[in-house]
C-alpha cells in the first residue's frame, strides 16, 4: 500500500493532549499551525499568506517524550503519514488533515534545543534455571 509521507514545519498551536488506549499505550495530540511566506515585490518585504493547521498524532514512546518535550508556540518539524479524514457531524460536513508522526523535532533554524536521552526500563527476566 502506497503511503504519503510528509514533512511539515510550523508551530505548536494547541497545548499536547495526552490520553491512554485500553491496551496501555499513550496516545498524543497537537494542531501544528504552518503559514506560507511570499515575498511580496510591491511591498518589498516578506508577507504572510494562507495558514493551513494539522492534526498531528503520536503514540508510545513519541507520545510521551511528545508530551515532555512541546509547548504552545514552538516551531516544529513532523515527518509521519499524511490522512485526509472528511466526515459530517450536526449537519455540517467537515474536513480534517491529520499526520500521524513518526518523528518530530524542534526547528533549531529558529532557537536551540538541548538533548536528553530517556531510558526504558527493561522486562524483569528469569534467571537461567528457574523453574
Amino acid at each position: 500500500m502506497n503511503e504519503t509521507v510528509v514533512t511539515v514545519v510550523g508551530n505548536v498551536a494547541s497545548a499536547v493532549e495526552t490520553r491512554t488506549t485500553a491496551a496501555g499505550h499513550p496516545v498524543a495530540r497537537l494542531r501544528l499551525a504552518t503559514t506560507e511566506r511570499r515575498y511580496d515585490g510591491q511591498r518589498g518585504g516578506w508577507t504572510d499568506a494562507h495558514t493551513s493547521f494539522y492534526t498531528v498524532w503520536a503514540f508510545r514512546t513519541l507520545a510521551e517524550n511528545l508530551a515532555a518535550s512541546v509547548t504552545v508556540g514552538e516551531p516544529l518539524i513532523v515527518q509521519g503519514r499524511l490522512r485526509i479524514r472528511q466526515g459530517e457531524r450536526d449537519g455540517q460536513r467537515w474536513t480534517s488533515a491529520d499526520i500521524e508522526a513518526t518523528a518530530v523535532g524542534h526547528d533549531l533554524t529558529r532557537g536551540t534545543s538541548a538533548f536528553v536521552r530517556v531510558s526504558r526500563a527493561l522486562p524483569a527476566q528469569e534467571p537461567a534455571g528457574s523453574p
